[in-house]
C-alpha cells in the first residue's frame, strides 16, 4: 500500500528542498517523533525586511501579508515523508479558532493570501527552515507560535517556538493601510520626530516633537493601551477578535489617549492652573508621557491639551504600522448644537464676554489623519481620515472622534461615518459676533463666513517646512463650490428652515448695509514678549457713505484681553478710549501703546492678546467692531553641535539663551529630548536668569541610532513656559567613523 502526502523533495547544494507531492510506502522504517532542540526566529533578518529593525533586533516584529523565515533545529533530520507538522499561532487571553485568535495551518506549496501559510521548506542536516505568512486581514498583536509534530503511527509532540508581534503593513497592497509611496512611508511611519504647528493663523510656530515610536518598550506600551480599553475590559475575546480592523484600532486608540471614559493616557486641563501636574506646554515628546503612564499602572498623566493628545496618538499609530500625521486647524470651531454657527459676544466697551453655551472657537486645534481604505463607505472615500483623541464630544457614547473621511468633509457628505458633521463644522462653521448689553443680545456686529478653518497645516514630507492642506478639507472660501457644499451640509443638519439656530430671526432682520468706515488695528513693530506693544488704529471713511453727514464723529472703546487656547478671554488687562472725526474719503492713523506692565502678570501661557475696539458713530449710534489678535514673540535659543555625530561616540552640544526682557526669568529649567540621541529626557536647572544675561549649557550626547535625528530643546521658566528650539542631526554608523 502507498499513501499520498502534500510535499515532495529535491536535492541540491547540500540541502533538501521540499516542493510538492510525494508518495510514502508503508515499508519505510518507523522513526521516533522529532524532538525540537532549539528554534531561531531570525529576528535581525526578518525585522530588517519588515521595516521594524528600528524597534530592535532581539525580538521578532513582522507585518501582515509578508513572509518571514524561521529555523527549527531537531534531534535528528526532518523527513517530509513521515514527519507531519502543524503550526499554531495564538493571540489574546483565551485564543479560539472561532474568533480568529487561534489559527492552525499546515504546509502548502505557496503562500495563501487569504489564510495563514507555511511554505518553502528546506532542510540541512538536523535543521528545517520554513517561511510563514499571515493574511492581510490578520489580527495585529502579540502571538505565541507553536509547532506540533506527529507520525503516521500517531505519536505526536508539541513545541513552543517563541513569541512575535504582528503589525499593520502599509508596504503591502493587500493591507487596508497600504500607502503606495516610499517617500510618504518614510515620513508617516518611519520618521520618529516632527513638528506640530501652533500659535495663530498669522503667527504660525513650528513646535518640534519627539514621537519616539521605536524607543525601547514603546511598542509594548502601545499594546498595553489596547489591553486597557473599555471593550477589552468588558469582553477581552471579542475585543481581540476585532483587532484586524484598522478602523476599530483607530477608534480604540482615539478613546484611550484621553482619560474621560477610562484610565487613558492623558488627562486634559484647559485652565491656567497646572500645579498638580505638567503644563502641556512643557512636554517635548511622547516617550516620557507613555512611560509615565505605564510606570504608574495606567494612571492618566497630567496634563494634556489638543497638540499633546494628537502627538501621542501619532506615536501609537505609527508604532502599530498605520500611516499617521498631525494636523492643525487654525480658528477651529467647536459647534455643539449642529447648526454650523458659532456665536461670540462683546459688550459696548469692546470686552469679549463669557458665554454659557458650549460653542467655542479654538485659536487652533490639533488632530490626526490616518491613511486607510474605507470598505464601509462608498467608493472614493479612501485615503486620509480624521481621528481626534482630544475629548470634545462623545461618539457612540465614548469620547473619541473618527475616522471621518477628509474627502467626505470636503464634499459635505456628512451622513458618512464617523463623526463627519462635527469635523465639517470645525472647518466650515460661520462666526457671528453680537453686541450684548445687560445680558441681552442687542445687535449683530459681524457675520463671517470665512474666518473658521484657516491655514490647515501639517509637516511637509521630507522637510521641516509647513504644508498647507486647507484645500483637502474645503473648496476655496467664497467659491461657488464652497457655498454649495455648505448649503448641502446645512440642509442635512437643519432642514430647509434652519430652525435650530436661536438667533435666526435677528440674522434675517440684521442691518447689513455697507459699513461707512473701514477699520484696522495694525502693529507698528514686532510684538515681543517683555516689551510695550505699539500699534495704531487705521480708520478710513468710504466715499459716498452717510451722504447727509459732512463730518462723522466717532468714539472708540479699546480693550486688551489675554486670549485662552479655547477661544475665550480673561478679564481686560488694558482699556483705552479715544475720539476723532472723519470727512468723506479721509483716512487717519491713531497711535496706541499697550504697556508691558499691563500684561506681564495677566497674560496666559498662550502669550496671545486680543485687541478689540467698538467704534460708535455719534450721529447714527451705529456700532462697528475691529479685532486684532497678537501672538507675542518669545526669546530664541541658539543650538550648536560640535563635530561629527557617530553612533556610540560622544557628541558635544551647546545651548545658549539671552534674557532680552527687562526683568529676570525665575526658576528656569532646560529640558532636552531626542530619540536615538538621548535615553529618555535630560533636565538641567538653570536657576534665575537676570535681565540681559546670557546662559550657556554644554551637554554631551551619546547617539545610539544612525540616520536623521532631531534634538528637541525647551527652556521653561515661571514667566515663560515655552521657549523652544531644535537641531536636526545626522548620525553616521559606527563602521563609517
Amino acid at each position: 500500500m502507498a499513501s499520498e502526502l502534500s510535499l515532495e523533495t529535491s536535492q541540491g547544494g547540500g540541502a533538501t528542498h521540499i516542493l510538492g507531492i510525494f508518495t510514502v510506502f508503508n515499508c519505510l522504517p518507523l522513526l521516533s517523533v522529532l524532538g525540537l532542540r532549539s528554534s531561531n526566529l531570525q529576528s535581525p533578518k526578518n525585522n530588517k525586511e519588515h521595516h521594524t529593525s528600528e524597534i530592535g533586533s532581539e525580538r521578532l516584529f513582522v507585518r501582515r501579508a509578508q513572509a518571514f523565515v524561521i529555523t527549527l533545529n531537531f534531534d535528528r533530520p526532518f523527513h517530509a515523508a513521515t514527519d507531519k507538522v502543524i503550526f499554531t499561532a495564538e493571540t489574546g487571553p483565551q485564543p479560539t479558532e472561532s474568533l480568529g485568535t487561534k489559527v492552525r495551518f499546515v504546509p502548502s506549496k505557496a503562500r495563501d493570501a487569504n489564510h495563514w501559510s507555511v511554505f518553502d521548506f528546506s532542510t540541512y542536516e538536523n535543521s528545517l527552515q520554513v517561511s510563514l505568512s499571515s493574511p492581510a486581514h490578520a489580527i495585529i498583536g502579540r502571538y505565541l507560535l507553536k509547532v506540533e509534530i506527529s507520525q503516521p503511527s500517531g505519536q505526536a509532540k508539541s513545541f513552543q517556538l517563541g513569541e512575535f508581534i504582528l503589525l499593520f503593513n502599509p508596504w503591502n497592497s493587500e493591507d487596508e493601510v497600504y500607502l503606495p509611496s516610499e517617500t510618504q512611508l518614510q515620513e508617516y511611519i518611519m520618521m520618529d520626530y516632527g513638528f506640530i504647528f501652533k500659535g495663530h493663523e498669522n503667527w504660525i510656530t513650528p513646535w518640534p516633537w519627539n514621537y519616539g515610536q521605536f524607543e525601547d518598550d514603546i511598542i509594548d506600551i502601545c499594546f498595553e493601551i489596547l489591553d486597557k480599553n473599555l471593550n477589552f475590559l468588558n469582553n477581552p475575546s471579542k475585543d481581540y477578535s476585532q483587532r484586524n480592523s484598522v478602523m476599530y484600532i483607530c477608534r480604540v486608540v482615539s478613546a484611550m489617549i484621553n482619560s474621560n471614559d477610562d484610565n487613558g493616557v492623558l488627562q486634559g486641563n484647559w485652565s491656567e492652573d497646572h500645579s498638580t501636574g505638567v503644563n502641556p506646554l512643557e512636554w517635548n515628546g511622547s516617550v516620557t508621557i507613555l512611560r509615565q503612564w505605564h510606570a504608574t499602572g495606567g494612571q492618566p498623566v497630567r496634563y494634556g491639551q489638543c497638540w499633546v493628545f494628537a502627538a501621542v496618538m501619532c506615536t501609537v499609530m505609527r508604532c502599530l504600522g498605520v500611516p499617521t500625521r498631525v494636523v492643525t486647524n487654525f480658528r477651529s470651531a467647536h459647534n455643539t448644537d449642529g447648526n454650523l454657527t458659532v456665536d461670540m459676544f462683546y459688550d459696548k466697551r469692546a470686552e469679549m464676554v463669557p458665554w454659557e453655551r458650549r460653542d467655542k472657537i479654538w485659536n487652533f486645534h490639533v488632530w490626526n489623519e490616518c491613511w486607510m481604505t474605507r470598505k464601509d463607505l462608498p467608493a472614493g472615500y479612501d485615503g486620509w481620515q480624521v481621528l481626534d483623541p482630544t475629548p470634545q464630544e462623545t461618539s457612540r457614547g465614548v469620547f473619541c472622534c473618527g475616522p471621518a473621511s477628509v474627502k467626505a468633509v470636503k464634499e459635505g457628505d456628512i451622513q458618512l461615518a464617523y463623526d463627519t458633521p462635527f469635523v465639517f463644522a470645525e472647518v466650515n462653521a460661520d462666526e457671528v459676533i453680537w453686541l450684548q448689553d445687560s445680558g441681552q443680545v442687542k445687535e449683530i456686529l459681524s457675520h463671517n463666513t470665512s474666518t473658521i478653518g484657516k491655514k490647515i497645516s501639517t509637516k511637509m514630507v521630507g522637510s521641516d517646512k509647513r504644508q498647507d492642506i486647507t484645500n483637502s478639507y474645503k473648496y476655496p472660501e467664497g467659491s461657488a463650490e464652497e457655498r454649495s457644499v455648505f448649503m448641502k451640509a446645512s440642509r442635512m443638519l437643519l432642514g430647509p428652515t434652519g430652525s435650530s439656530y436661536p438667533y435666526m430671526e435677528r440674522m434675517r432682520t440684521a442691518w447689513f448695509q455697507e459699513k461707512p468706515v473701514k477699520l484696522q488695528l495694525k502693529l507698528a513693530r514686532t510684538p515681543e514678549w517683555g516689551q510695550d506693544l505699539a500699534f495704531f488704529l487705521r480708520a478710513r471713511r468710504l466715499q459716498g457713505s452717510e451722504m447727509g453727514i459732512k463730518q462723522l464723529l466717532l468714539h472708540v472703546w479699546l480693550s486688551g484681553q489675554a486670549l485662552l487656547h479655547g477661544g475665550n478671554a480673561q478679564t481686560p488687562l488694558w482699556r483705552d478710549e479715544l475720539s476723532f472725526s472723519l470727512v468723506q474719503g479721509e483716512e487717519k492713523e491713531l497711535p496706541i501703546t499697550l504697556p508691558f506692565t499691563h500684561y506681564k502678570d495677566q497674560i496666559s501661557d498662550e502669550k496671545l492678546i486680543r485687541l478689540s475696539g467698538i467704534v460708535e458713530i455719534e450721529q447714527t449710534r451705529r456700532k462697528l467692531l475691529v479685532i486684532k489678535d497678537i501672538s507675542l514673540e518669545l526669546p530664541h535659543l541658539i543650538i550648536e553641535v560640535f563635530g561629527r555625530a557617530v553612533v556610540d561616540k560622544k557628541l558635544s552640544v551647546s545651548i545658549s539663551f539671552t534674557n532680552t526682557q527687562s526683568e529676570p526669568l525665575q526658576n528656569c529649567v532646560l529640558m532636552l529630548e531626542g530619540s536615538g540621541l538621548i535615553e529618555g529626557q535630560m533636565t538641567i536647572n538653570l536657576g534665575t536668569i537676570q535681565s540681559g544675561d546670557t546662559i550657556q549649557a554644554e551637554v554631551d550626547l551619546l547617539p545610539t541610532k544612525e540616520g536623521s535625528r532631531q534634538l528637541q530643546v525647551l527652556v521653561s521658566c515661571e514667566e515663560v513656559k515655552e521657549i523652544k528650539g531644535y537641531k536636526d542631526i545626522f548620525v553616521a554608523s559606527a563602521s563609517s567613523s
